[in-house]
């Protein structure tokens, strides 16, 4: 007993995720951003670094999250599902960044409008997923657990937006582009960007079972 008094509690998990939420918001808004301005070289370098900064800030979180995993002797909500969680999410700025560096490796010509919804819906799915986990803290408030819940869902109906675009994109993609080499970049592409808003399901649903098992 007097052992386990001794060892640290709880520790500052919803904080941390709060923080990696924060990162993954601001790598969809410069990952959009450089979509947006793709044309201007120095814009689209500009706000690829920035893509890259947020990535590099939110493995910090994610490594401080398991540090901490293994100095706390009790936790807010069960060990396997903060590790889980913050791994997914760590996830989903790991494909913003992949996105962007294949962009530019790829040196594609133009950006479709295709890139440009995909990476709207991805930047709403990112948004959601924040609003998500900054509820974390409060969910043995009915109102919010609730809230938790619908924000999930709206997770769930964006990514099958995305499943949409995408096959509509594919499916113009191989009716109409002539050039093997462009088409083999956007269909790469495509998969890319359809991906992050899978990894924000991936969130999503591990959010729901834990709003199911604290509520």
């Amino acid at each position: 007993m007097f052992f386990g008094k001794l060892l640290p509690r709880e520790g500052n998990f919803f904080e941390l995720f709060n923080e990696h939420g924060a990162q993954i918001v601001e790598g969809a808004r410069a990952f959009m951003l450089m979509i947006q301005n793709y044309n201007d070289l120095n814009l689209r370098e500009k706000y690829a670094a920035e893509v890259d900064k947020a990535e590099h800030h939110a493995d910090r979180i994610t490594a401080e999250v398991n540090r901490l995993l293994h100095r706390t002797f009790i936790t807010p909500i069960d060990r396997e599902q903060i590790h889980g969680l913050i791994n997914a999410m760590d996830d989903i700025l790991d494909l913003l960044q992949d996105s962007s560096e294949t962009m530019q490796l790829y040196d594609v010509r133009s950006i479709p409008e295709e890139v440009l919804r995909l990476g709207d819906l991805s930047a709403k799915c990112c948004e959601r997923v924040q609003h998500a986990v900054s509820l974390l803290p409060k969910l043995s408030q009915p109102q919010t657990a609730e809230a938790a819940v619908k924000t999930c869902e709206e997770i769930d109906k964006l990514e099958s937006d995305a499943d949409r675009v995408m096959r509509a994109a594919m499916s113009k993609l191989f009716r109409e582009q002539e050039d093997v080499r462009e088409l083999i970049k956007l269909k790469a592409i495509y998969e890319q960007l359809e991906s992050i808003s899978d990894r924000c399901e991936d969130v999503a649903n591990l959010i729901e079972g834990i709003v199911l098992e604290n509520s």
